[in-house]
């Protein structure tokens, strides 16, 4: 079970401040990088590295037996992030988590990621349904 946590005051719009895992396994997954479908980098701009990121993320969920809606968080790091992105850096994550349920999430402006000309990088943790429940 998964307590979506949104205390009265401001808030970020699009996010959970706080998720609690009442039940279930936690799924760790580590940092996606923009590939393609044949395992080649993706080095068009910020959004299209940003869709391949998202992309193999969700793949990684699938092969697990998961969806959108299991994420309870994700850290998305950007390579010399400016804060005018921000606004495209919400609108391609928005398309991959569910925004009935939006997932905690933080954004770090990095210097440098393990490759010349990769931008950013996708980690994420979801959480399995226990056995005869559910992650809900």
């Amino acid at each position: 079970m998964l307590e979506f946590i949104h205390p009265p005051g401001p808030s970020i719009p699009g996010i959970s401040p706080a998720v609690v895992i009442r039940a279930g396994q936690p799924v760790f997954l580590s940092g996606h990088v923009p590939t393609r479908e044949d395992g080649t980098l993706e080095t068009g701009g910020l959004e299209a590295q940003l869709d391949a990121a998202f992309r193999a993320l969700h793949h990684t969920l699938r092969a697990a037996g998961l969806g959108p809606e299991s994420l309870v968080r994700i850290t998305l790091y950007v390579r010399d992030y400016q804060p005018a992105e921000l606004p495209v850096i919400r609108a391609v994550r928005d398309r991959y988590v569910s925004m009935e349920r939006p997932p905690a999430s933080a954004l770090i402006g990095v210097s440098s990621l393990f490759a010349e000309g990769v931008r950013v990088e996708v980690d994420a943790v979801a959480v399995r349904p226990s056995p005869g429940g559910s992650a809900e």
